[in-house]
Order: C-alpha cells, then sequence, then structure tokens
C-alpha cells in the first residue's frame, strides 16, 4: 500500500510539473498568437464582462456570430467587407472565445467541466446589442453560431424587447438533437482531468500546423478559399482559457438543445438556412431537414456536394440567404 501510495503522490507531481512548465510556454505562446492577430473591433462591457465586436455599414441591423473555436475574423475574410453596403453589420466573438470573457456567473476553473450555453451566450450578446443600440437584427450564426441564433430568437418569445430577432439565418447551424456521441477531443479535453492536465500541454506543444489542418478539414469535401487560414486567426483558440470554453461549450451543447427544441414551434419568424449536403460535422438530416419539419416559417436551402463551411464555398448564395430573410421579414 505505501509503494501504491508513492507511485500516485509521484504520479501527481509529475503531472503538476508538466502542467507548470507547459504553463509557462503556453504564457508565451499565448502572447505570440495575440500579437498576431489583436482584437480588431471594440469592446463593450456586459455585467462586467468584456465583449468584442465589430461594427461597419448602414442599413437594417444585421448580427454574425461565428462557429466552434473561431472569432469575427471568420466573417471579416469576406461576407463582413460584402454586405455593409446595404446593412449595419456587426460580428461579435462569442463567449469565451477570440477576445470576448465568457458569460456571468459560470465557473471557469481548470478543473470545472461547465459549458457557456447558447442561451447564456445569446442572453450576453443581447445585452451588449441594446449598449450598442442594435435593434429588430437579423441575427446570423454559422454552426454553433446557428443555436446560438436560435437562442436568441427563443428568448424573445417570453420578452418584448427591441433586441428580438427580426429574422434568423443559419450557415450550417446546430438546431436539434443528435444520435452520435461527440468526439474524444471534446469529451476527453471538456472533462475536469482534460480541462485541468490536458488543456495546458496541448495549448503549449500543439503545432500551429495541426490547428490549420483542423481548420481545412472542415471545408472537406471542399477546399479552404486562398489566405483562409491565415487570416481567421485560429490560434487563438489554443491559448489554455479559450480551449476550455470551446470544448466545454460543445462538450454540454446536447442537453441544452434538448431544453430548447421544444421551443422551436413557437418561432414564427423568418428562418433562413443554408447547410451543405455533404455536411459530416452538422449533417443537414439531422439539423435542417428536421427543425424545418416543426417551424413552418423555416426555408432551407441545400448546396449539393458543400461540407461544412457553405458562407466560404458559397458566399453568393450566403448573401442571397440574408437578403431573403430581410425581405420576408419587411427589411428591405
Amino acid at each position: 500500500m505505501t509503494s501504491v501510495i508513492k507511485f500516485l503522490g509521484l504520479s501527481a507531481l509529475a503531472l503538476s510539473g508538466s502542467a507548470f512548465l507547459s504553463g509557462c510556454t503556453s504564457a508565451a505562446r499565448d502572447a505570440k498568437i495575440e500579437k498576431a492577430f489583436p482584437p480588431i473591433g471594440e469592446f463593450v462591457e456586459v455585467e462586467g464582462r468584456k465583449v468584442h465586436y465589430l461594427r461597419a455599414g448602414s442599413g437594417p441591423e444585421l448580427v454574425l456570430l461565428h462557429g466552434a473555436g473561431a472569432n469575427v475574423r471568420d466573417y471579416t475574410f469576406d461576407l463582413f467587407d460584402l454586405l455593409k453596403d446595404r446593412y449595419t453589420v456587426t460580428a461579435f466573438d462569442r463567449p469565451g472565445l477570440g477576445y470576448t470573457d465568457r458569460v456571468p456567473n459560470i465557473d471557469t476553473g481548470p478543473f470545472s467541466t461547465e459549458g457557456d450555453s447558447p442561451q447564456a451566450q445569446a442572453h450576453m450578446l443581447r445585452e451588449a446589442a441594446e449598449k450598442i443600440g442594435i435593434k429588430d437584427p437579423i441575427v446570423a450564426g454559422h454552426s454553433y453560431g446557428g443555436i446560438v441564433a436560435l437562442a436568441w430568437a427563443v428568448e424573445g418569445l417570453d420578452i418584448e424587447s427591441q433586441q428580438n430577432a427580426s429574422a434568423i439565418v443559419s450557415f450550417a447551424g446546430v438546431a436539434m438533437p443528435w444520435p452520435d456521441p461527440l468526439a474524444a477531443y471534446y469529451t476527453i479535453n471538456g472533462s475536469a482531468l482534460g480541462g485541468g492536465i490536458l488543456v495546458p500541454i496541448l495549448s503549449a506543444v500543439v503545432p500551429d500546423s495541426v490547428v490549420e489542418k483542423a481548420v481545412n478539414d472542415t471545408f472537406t469535401p471542399n477546399t479552404a478559399p486562398d489566405g483562409f487560414v491565415a487570416h481567421l486567426g485560429a490560434e487563438l483558440v489554443m491559448r489554455p482559457d479559450s480551449f476550455r470554453a470551446n470544448v466545454r461549450q460543445v462538450n454540454t451543447l446536447q442537453n441544452e438543445v434538448i431544453k430548447l427544441a421544444p421551443r422551436y414551434p413557437e418561432l414564427t419568424i423568418p428562418i433562413e438556412i443554408l447547410h451543405g449536403t455533404d455536411d459530416v460535422t452538422v449533417p443537414i438530416h439531422i439539423h435542417a431537414n428536421e427543425i424545418a419539419k416543426i417551424v413552418p416559417s423555416v426555408h432551407v436551402t441545400q448546396l449539393e456536394g458543400v461540407g461544412h463551411q457553405p458562407h466560404h464555398v458559397d458566399v453568393d448564395a450566403a448573401i442571397a440567404a440574408i437578403d431573403r430573410a430581410a425581405g420576408r421579414a419587411g427589411l428591405r
């Protein structure tokens, strides 16, 4: 028994030492990443938390929400500038990602498993929108941003507010519960031990080339536009706090979708969905096609042979979806 205790003590010491050393290395890497990809917008404070956003243009209000592991740069690559000539466009860093703090009243410790729910994210961003002066927005989201957009709309079912969504646009967005288990990347790193021990190590040692490959893989079977990976700054999600926020949000998402889905039939605002038929990350038959069965205001545009990045693979189709939503909402 003494030898077992000694072994466990030495193992714990070794892990603590590894975490400490990787923490030092990670801090240096964080500084390098933030120098390469600094904030490109402004900040507004919500309940003591900073929200990073980029805003420009004129016309009906349009809010853009990025997906898991991304940041506002996902939209500044192309859509932001293409839309600001006829919309007032606001792109947010979602809570915990980019340069936005995590939602209030959440345990963000290294061994916590609590995720920022899409409902809490939507509420925080709605409050930011109020402070910025956004009214009656079209809310568009990609992937995880799609479920945050839906949560934004669902909150509007219970309150009268100028920040209620006038329409929703979903680019390959999460909408419905799914049958398959999550990848081990999320379940392991989203666990208490994963967050406390593995995340600091991975943050320090995973090379940028692995991050870049992961971004490219999200386009399968398509290819990323030239310059997109370099522009995105996906390395920002390798900072330990962002890493933990991202994996915990995804790891806890299923239960939150189960809570949200029963409210969808109450939605009557226009909902435009742009979804690729070859999306294996958020499959169209599980999400877009299923929500369309229960919400009459949903209109789905299928893009044949397109994967999980429809708004970059077919930019014209993405803009057309937004324009349709605006027209259906009486904004254009």
